[in-house]
């Protein structure tokens, strides 16, 4: 388990420390970056509905998923509760600040409750180091510690092998399998208290809070 610290990023943005990888609020700066990834075979087989033209991908950006995320923000500040906002989260390298792929979290309605999901994606320029993995159990952390959320979900493609083993070594439980545009998934659950309990000393440590002028 990686050991992750979310403090105030240098334009006031979340970020998530993880052991090799920084997660950190979409910029507009991400977006030809951003619209790439979603454009690479590897990710777009697995998340068709993502690799959208590069208009509708800077209009979602600038418009929708930057400003939601500030909500997100302000939700948190003021009531430490994430409500059913989405919370969309940029990979990056620690060494360069590079754009390598993305963990959001936000409602699935095609779920039953609870149905607030985990989703991630990754360069494949990157794959094989762990990177996904430790994103996922970042953001996981930062919702189990920093809001009120008590249940996180996650689905994966029955032949998407390298997603279903995250979400494994994230300690989700397999509760089924469903069909989402007639394809087959594998649905999961991971509980607060029970990830809580996988913790060291049996309760999940908050990360460190700070606040770095910039």
């Amino acid at each position: 388990m990686s050991r992750e610290t979310d403090r105030g990023g240098a334009a006031g943005g979340l970020v998530i420390e993880c052991r090799d990888i920084l997660l950190r609020g979409f910029r507009a700066e991400d977006l030809e970056a951003f619209h790439a990834l979603t454009w690479q075979p590897e990710i777009h087989r697995w998340l068709p509905g993502w690799n959208v033209p590069l208009e509708t991908r800077r209009d979602w950006l600038l418009n929708y998923e930057i400003k939601e995320n500030q909500e997100v923000e302000r939700s948190l500040a003021t009531t430490g509760r994430i409500q059913d906002l989405r919370l969309r989260l940029g990979i990056c390298t620690k060494d360069t600040g590079e754009f390598i792929g993305w963990c959001c979290s936000g409602i699935k309605e095609e779920l039953p409750p609870p149905n607030r999901e985990i989703v991630y994606a990754i360069s494949r320029d990157y794959r094989g180091k762990g990177y996904t993995t430790q994103a996922a159990e970042g953001l996981i952390r930062f919702l189990f510690t920093r809001t009120e959320v008590e249940w996180l979900a996650a689905v994966a493609l029955l032949t998407n092998t390298p997603s279903n083993r995250v979400i494994g070594k994230c300690g989700f439980t397999l509760v089924g399998q469903m069909e989402i545009n007639d394809e087959g998934y594998n649905h999961y659950l991971l509980c607060r208290s029970e990830w809580e309990g996988r913790q060291p000393g049996g309760k999940g440590e908050r990360g460190i809070s700070r606040n770095e002028g910039g």
